[in-house]
């Protein structure tokens, strides 16, 4: 009987209906974990090559960690990956709430899914138990409507569901995976894979294996997450669980590091009015009413920090409805400062209207601020948007746009393509403008000021995103904030700013393993890691024993992170993908930042690619290609990966 996780993994295939379970060895779970290394595992082993995206060829596989289910902060997490229909390249998206520790408790760690139904289906899962019924009525519904229905269906309150809405079923290639109708498998369009299968949703219940959940120390975890709740109100993250995310907008702005008008400047003047103070003070549920106790705030399963939003608005023209949330900081710079907009209540629509539909904010609100560029350009005009004033600063226009892109609509048909396809479909030098790298959209950090991250958005496999590595400024200035911490992954020697040399290029590389670990085991980065959590890696490591008896060490734990990321790129090398994708776009080189303290910068393209030739030789991968070779393949126990790629 293993600790932590159940031993089980559902294979379905939709095309014929059967179902079948397997049972690994532990040797596989310690391995691989869970999360993105394990989806990894099945996509390289039963996808071939060049598969369609939307076709019933591509596999999209979801799963939990060995620790999901454990009563600690920052384990609820699943991991979604298949075939990308966004980038063409892996996809790979993360989500928290309530359904990963269901999923759990239901029996499986995870569902390996390929074909497609003749008909809409839903899968129900419950204690061990899974079938697959009739979803007709519930296509074309959005989240919160699902839910309902398939609540009172199933006859149980406490039934967790993950599902597609309404963009997915039509085809908008960022669509996302929702669960709890407000948290989002939501980059790489994993949500577009699960409607080409006629899936509409997973609902999961698991009362028995609840109460049936055992760790091997439960004394030590038990003592490992009073400490968190301890420690919590004096800790960095404090201001997160009062705040969220949001209430980094601030900071960065001082430093000049707000991307705003699509990353033309580092500064937006009108940030206090979206920033997470000003939504304490004024949506959050509760803010009305003068309510201090919780305010607006939203747990995943078992964690101490609550810093998940629920924003509500009753009056004006943007009324929101608190089931769907609120804005987290990519969000609010996406629909705001990227696109010059300082309605947060606007802000707050559009978020609602991408959870109700399903639908990526991040791709969504930096395709509509692209747009916004190109119009403000006259390389798109009143005739392509169909009389949409499409322009920095109107909010009105964004949040018009938004409906019209789930819905396909207009120009919003357009823009469901995401940036990168739109300005190929529309020509006239869109490009000029775009802000993706591996086709995605960049999320709200600056490669520009935070010179690591230039490296880790070119090189990211599934594209530009902030939560693969640790940012640079743990690794700044001349001492570490956190030198225990770093000291555990053996990094000791901060760096000036600005700087891509080869120990900062280490720094990448190496958090990037942790952050890549954190994807496998599926616990949040914002509880564990070198910066700005609550815990560490060392609790990370004792956690992770604690669950699952295991006597691991850091190191071992940063293979399983190199071994995902190496997975990655293999499975990106199989379809044709090599170095001459990891770049950045051509505006984050070429167009120096406007206004603010860092007027005047931009990236270093001669010291960009030294790092990149630095990068793959630390990796110990081929630099003309920029992939894994057959010796690394191996050193990971991935000699089967290698045959694969014919190394």
């Amino acid at each position: 009987m293993p600790y932590g996780y159940n031993g089980k993994i559902l294979h379905i295939n939709l095309t014929t209906g059967e179902m079948t379970v397997e049972e690994p060895p532990e040797s596989f779970y310690r391995q691989y974990m869970g999360g993105s290394a394990l989806n990894l595992y099945y996509l390289l082993r039963e996808m071939p090559p060049g598969v369609d995206p939307l076709s019933p060829g591509n596999v999209l596989a979801m799963s939990v960690g060995v620790t999901t289910g454990a009563p600690v902060s920052g384990q609820s997490r699943l991991t979604v990956s298949a075939k990308s229909p966004l980038t063409g390249a892996i996809g790979d998206a993360q989500s928290g709430g309530f359904f990963p520790a269901e999923m759990k408790f239901a029996g499986f760690d995870a569902f390996i899914i390929k074909g497609r139904s003749p008909k809409p289906v839903y899968l129900w899962v419950h204690d061990g138990e899974y079938e697959l019924r009739d979803a007709s009525h519930l296509w074309g519904k959005i989240t919160g409507e699902v839910e309902a229905i398939l609540k009172e269906e199933l006859g149980d309150e406490q039934v967790e569901i993950a599902q597609i809405g309404p963009a997915a079923e039509i085809g908008v290639r960022f669509a996302a995976i929702i669960n709890m109708s407000n948290r989002a498998n939501g980059r790489t369009g994993m949500g577009a894979v699960m409607a080409s299968k006629n899936l509409k949703a997973i609902a999961v219940r698991g009362k028995e294996g609840k109460k049936n959940f055992t760790v091997a120390n439960p004394q030590a975890l038990s003592e490992l997450a009073r400490r968190g709740a301890k420690i919590l109100p004096e800790s960095d993250v404090a201001g997160l669980a009062k705040y969220g995310t949001a209430e980094t907008t601030g900071a960065q702005q001082a430093m000049g590091m707000l991307p705003s008008y699509n990353f033309n400047s580092g500064v937006f003047d009108e940030w206090e009015k979206i920033d997470g103070t000003t939504m304490y003070d004024t949506i959050l549920r509760g803010a009305a009413e003068g309510k201090q106790d919780l305010r607006g705030r939203d747990t995943c399963y078992a964690c101490t920090i609550r810093c998940k939003r629920v924003v509500e608005i009753k009056d004006g023209p943007y009324q929101v409805d608190p089931h769907y949330g609120g804005p987290e900081y990519e969000t609010t710079s996406t629909f705001g400062n990227y696109c010059g907009v300082s309605d947060l209540a606007a802000i707050a629509k559009a978020n609602e209207i991408c959870n109700k539909y399903g639908m990526d904010t991040i791709s969504c609100g930096a395709t509509i601020a692209w747009a916004m560029e190109c119009f403000e350009n006259g390389k798109i005009t009143l005739e392509d948007t169909g009389g949409i004033e499409l322009r920095f600063g109107n909010a009105e226009a964004m949040v018009k746009m938004t409906e019209m892109i789930a819905r396909r609509e207009g120009f919003g048909d357009v823009l469901a393509n995401g940036s990168h396809r739109a300005a190929e479909m529309i020509g006239r030098g869109t490009d000029e403008y775009l802000i993706t790298s591996h086709k995605q959209e960049a999320p709200a950090h600056m490669p520009q000021l935070k010179r690591s991250l230039a490296l880790i958005y070119a090189v990211n496999p599934f594209g530009a995103d902030h939560q693969s590595s640790e940012h640079d400024g743990a690794y700044e200035g001349d001492k570490l904030s956190y030198p225990e911490r770093m000291a555990a992954l053996g990094l000791t020697q901060p760096q000036p700013k600005l700087s891509l040399g080869p120990e900062k290029v280490r720094f990448a590389r190496i958090t990037q393993y942790l952050y890549s670990l954190m994807d496998s085991a599926n616990v949040c980065q914002f509880v564990y890691g070198p910066a700005w959590q609550l815990y560490g890696p060392q609790e990370l490591r004792d956690m992770i024993e604690y669950v699952t008896g295991w006597d691991v060490t850091i190191e071992e734990l940063l293979t399983v992170g190199e071994r995902r990321l190496n997975l990655l790129r293999a499975f990106n090398a199989r379809e044709g993908i090599e170095r001459d994708q990891d770049t950045l776009p051509k505006k984050m080189f070429d167009k120096p930042l406007e206004g603010g303290p860092t007027a005047g910068i931009a990236v270093d393209r001669q010291q960009f690619e030294a790092a990149l030739d630095e990068y793959y030789r630390q990796n110990g991968w081929d630099v003309e290609t920029g992939n894994p070779t057959r010796f690394k393949l191996e050193e990971l126990g991935l000699g089967w990966v290698a045959d694969q790629l014919n190394l």
